[in-house]
């Protein structure tokens, strides 16, 4: 990669597209050697005695077919490198949709297009084109870390709504927005600017100064937030000098912690209105977590029996006390139910709990000890590696948790809960979540709470099968476990 401030947006999707080239010559190419070996003149359609076309000039169409797609569908637009799955939706939505044209020529004009070849230059393609996405992400990621590869940003609002973007925006640096400075009201009070996180460049909302701003810092992008006094007449002008400075302009509502599948967006009277839809889960898609997490949960106890097995005898022979431990939680609803772990504590750890409840190095709210001097030795090695949670599987089987969901509170979290914090006992508790592969133990309190309800609000069967990818991550790399 080059840096360098003036190119790096022309160098970085130049870059890709190599990338995404490599990999679509390399699965055309395996799926013609794997169909028709090393022959460059199998025949695709004849006429007469005359071949007209063979799937050597096919593989050639469909490979530069296949990029221009890559590119009319933007997936090497900047805005989308570097964070969140639209870069990876617009690769395979562009990739069908050549495939499935291919599919619909070829039945309109009646050509046998060998599937054999199809069905393994589309999946291996696929494959290949998210494989040197995902590892051009790590690298891009890993330098704009360093802070390069980043759009300067100008955040336009009140005090307090551009400390939380700007906050925001840092906690997530692979989306490459660097805020430099802030344009706030006139009419803010002085105390509320001593709070502010990034330089007040602009003292006033007017087009003008902003784009003076925008002119002489070298602005990429400016982002609207709540608080700012700009008209609509105003932005309208604002969005018209941005433009012919290509400089983008973002708006950034007052939303939090909810996920685009609950977010849409509706055009009235040329007003651009956003629908957020109400979280819910029942009907279908109650029916099919219900359905994942048995069939897994039965599997998985099928398959991890040995495991179990092992683990029981190695506790038991430590200390001649029982394997599993269990403990009255709170589940859906409010509801109590026996939760089940693999005992990695004493057998008397409750009753010696007071004596070290000083020593809590937990959020606040939950009893966390790093060196807690009532884990045993195999205690230690199984919560390492998260192996005491295994038993919960049977928890799912019956019904009273999920493969994935918030933390499974006790009864006195759930008595101190704040308001609206009782929203996570709207579904059903987790053996992992966003909290397990988010930082587990080190998490604060208030960042527990956040991305539980972030899940409550925004849960779908695609995010539970993420998480369940990162858990093995997390868990293998023991960040935040003890």
């Amino acid at each position: 990669m080059v840096d360098g401030k003036t190119d790096w947006r022309q160098t970085l999707p130049r870059r890709l597209a190599v990338i995404d080239a490599v990999a679509v010559v390399s699965a055309i190419s395996v799926a013609h050697l794997t169909r028709f070996g090393a022959d460059a003149s199998v025949p695709l359609f004849t006429r007469g005695d005359h071949i007209e076309f063979n799937y050597t000039t096919f593989g050639i169409v469909t490979g530069l077919a296949w990029i221009a797609a890559l590119k009319i569908w933007n997936s090497r637009d900047i805005k989308i490198l570097g964070a969140g799955s639209e870069e990876y939706k617009r690769v395979c939505a562009s990739s069908l949709a050549l495939f499935g044209a291919i599919a619909i020529l070829s039945y309109a004009l009646r050509i046998e297009t060998a599937r054999g070849y199809v069905g393994v230059a589309l999946p291996l393609g696929l494959l290949l084109l998210l494989l040197g996405r995902w590892t051009f992400r790590r690298r891009l990621l890993y330098r704009r870390g360093q802070g390069h590869y980043t759009r300067r940003l100008l955040l336009v609002g009140h005090p307090g709504a551009v400390n939380h973007l700007a906050n925001s925006l840092r906690l997530a640096p692979g989306a490459g927005y660097l805020p430099v400075g802030a344009a706030i009201p006139s009419s803010t009070e002085p105390e509320s600017l001593a709070s502010l996180s990034v330089p007040m460049l602009v003292s006033d909302h007017s087009v003008h100064s902003i784009t003076h701003v925008i002119d002489s810092e070298g602005i990429d992008a400016v982002a609207i937030s709540a608080g700012s006094d700009l008209q609509p007449t105003a932005v309208r002008q604002l969005g018209w000098e941005l433009q012919a400075r290509e400089v983008s302009l973002i708006m950034a509502p007052a939303l939090t912690d909810v996920a685009g599948p609950r977010i849409h967006t509706q055009p009235i009277a040329g007003l651009p209105l956003i629908h957020v839809a109400t979280p819910k889960l029942e009907g279908l898609q109650a029916a099919s977590k219900r359905a994942f997490d048995l069939m897994s949960a039965a599997v998985g106890l099928l398959l991890l029996s040995p495991v179990f097995i092992a683990v029981a005898l190695s506790i038991m022979s430590h200390d001649k006390g029982p394997a599993i431990f269990h403990q009255e939680r709170v589940g859906k609803d409010g509801r109590t139910f026996r939760m089940y772990k693999f005992r990695s504590m004493v057998v008397d750890a409750e009753k010696r709990l007071d004596e070290l409840s000083n020593l809590s190095e937990g959020n606040g709210v939950l009893f966390k000890l790093k060196a807690d001097p009532r884990v045993t030795k195999i205690g230690a090695f199984i919560r390492r590696y998260s192996i005491d949670e295994l038993p919960q599987l049977w928890n799912v089987l019956i019904g009273d948790m999920s493969l994935v969901g918030p933390r499974p509170p006790l009864p006195a979290e759930v008595a101190v809960y704040e308001e609206y914090v009782d929203r996570r006992l709207m579904v059903k508790p987790g053996i992992t979540g966003l909290w397990q592969v988010s930082g587990r133990s080190d998490l604060s309190w208030d960042d527990s709470v956040r991305l539980d309800l972030y899940y409550v609000e925004n849960w779908s069967l695609t995010q539970d099968l993420l998480i369940l990818a990162k858990t093995a991550k997390a868990v293998i790399g023991k960040d935040g476990a003890y």
